[in-house]
């Protein structure tokens, strides 16, 4: 069925939650599900991707959609009447970094469609009340921006740093109590259909192995809604009580930067850091969630100069230090972290040799895609030396697989040089640098 959609209904429904919850930012809305109906379904189809796994019913989005009207009409009547019943996630693992395995959870494509026309008007709801420090899956605002914010928050913290306390929360998804969750959404939602549905996807299950498991934590594995209902915990347990608990109680200013479950804090005076450090593990534990003791650390990050030694941070894949500028000012800077470094050039290493004997062409225009992806991300301001060391890299790591093909290990430089130059690579580019010219 071809995919058709009328989206301005859709987006006067959301603008009229949006100014409800604006006027109204201490109430608790009750009537919300009355906007979703066969229209509000058919747009969250079109918003969910077609091309994931399909969960434990089967079920692929192709499927799904050759009776489209029919299976939304359905739903709708099973979701507003409390016959839904969400059906467990189906578990995979994949390979981690580390060599460890990755538990990843698929849910029914129905699931999916049904998840995202719930988050659509709860996102709604609490873009209204989410604060400016927050920047993971919310509309309009990327890691790049969170970047940005964290750079230029340290810039004007005097210009000269301060401290830093960089977090981390073991297993933030899969720890959330569900008790507590209920009840910080109760706070401002309070409508019955969604808050049952929302039950039902928190209590649904993992199948692996043909076994259904419970947990009693967690948001659901793989569920479209899960970011949002960890932004809504996070929002209560950590921005909102930064902003109206701690900063009124600091002596100098301070700055909080999260992206999901990462997050940034910057102190201009180390007696604050240090408070707010020692009361932070307490904070979490009063809503079940816990700090990895070895890595979340309290660090200097002031500038370097009359006795400072400035440590260095990692933060959404950027190591954050201290640097001259073009100019000779000391100004923050950020490069890929070394680990991700590492990473990327090791699934280029596992590429190349699982596909060393397809045709060049095909591999060149790969590689190039791989290149193009990376610096997409990486390709900030700053950064270009470790861009350019990706891409020798990836050249280095290409040569080496291809003249494991066949008798191909005798092959001189010239010939390497030859072979570049009718097969070139694009040069590594910092995509989103403010110094690139347009």
């Amino acid at each position: 069925m071809t995919e058709t959609s009328n989206s301005n209904p859709i987006s006067t429904r959301l603008q009229r939650i949006a100014e409800l919850a604006r006027n109204y930012p201490e109430s608790q809305l009750k009537t919300l599900a009355h906007h979703i109906d066969v229209d509000f379904l058919r747009e969250a189809y079109r918003l969910t991707r077609k091309d994931g796994a399909a969960g434990v019913d089967g079920v692929t989005s192709a499927e799904y959609g050759a009776d489209l009207e029919s299976n939304l009409v359905d739903l709708l009547n099973r979701a507003k009447s409390g016959r839904y019943r969400a059906p467990a996630v189906r578990r995979v693992h994949i390979p981690k970094p580390d060599g460890r395995l990755r538990p990843l959870g698929i849910p029914t494509f129905e699931d999916k469609v049904l998840q995202r026309a719930v988050v659509m008007v709860l996102e709604a709801l609490y873009e209204q009340d989410f604060l400016d420090c927050s920047y993971g899956f919310r509309p309009g605002r990327s890691a790049h921006d969170a970047l940005q914010a964290l750079r230029d928050g340290v810039m004007t913290l005097g210009g000269h740093g301060g401290f830093v306390i960089e977090a981390d929360i073991r297993d933030c998804f899969g720890s959330i109590p569900h008790g507590q969750l209920r009840e910080i959404l109760s706070q401002r939602m309070r409508d019955g259909v969604l808050t049952r549905l929302i039950g039902k996807w928190l209590n649904a299950g993992v199948m692996e192995a043909g076994r259904t498991s419970r947990p009693e934590a967690g948001t659901p594995q793989g569920g479209v809604i899960s970011p949002l209902l960890a932004n809504v915990f996070m929002h209560t347990v950590l921005d909102v009580w930064f902003e109206t608990e701690v900063k009124p109680r600091l002596r100098g200013r301070a700055l909080l930067v999260r992206y999901a479950d990462d997050f940034v804090m910057v102190f201009d005076r180390k007696d604050d850091a240090e408070r707010v450090y020692d009361v932070l593990p307490q904070r979490f534990a009063r809503f079940g969630l816990q700090l990895h003791p070895e890595k979340t650390k309290l660090l200097s990050f002031q500038r370097p100069g009359a006795g400072h030694d400035p440590e260095s941070f990692d933060f959404l894949g950027f190591t954050h230090h201290w640097a001259r500028s073009l100019r000779g000012y000391w100004v923050v800077k950020q490069r890929t972290a070394a680990p991700r470094l590492r990473r990327a050039l090791c699934a280029v290493s596992d590429w190349c040799r699982l596909h060393r004997h397809f045709p060049v062409p095909y591999q060149r225009r790969m590689l190039a895609r791989k290149l193009q992806g990376h610096c997409a991300y990486y390709g900030i301001t700053g950064n270009y030396d470790a861009l350019d060391r990706f891409r020798r890299g990836m050249l280095h790591l290409w040569r080496k697989w291809l003249l494991r093909r066949s008798n191909s290990a005798r092959r001189s430089w010239a010939w390497w040089e030859q072979f570049c130059a009718h097969h070139p690579l694009p040069p590594a580019r910092a995509v989103r640098s403010t110094l690139r010219l347009s």
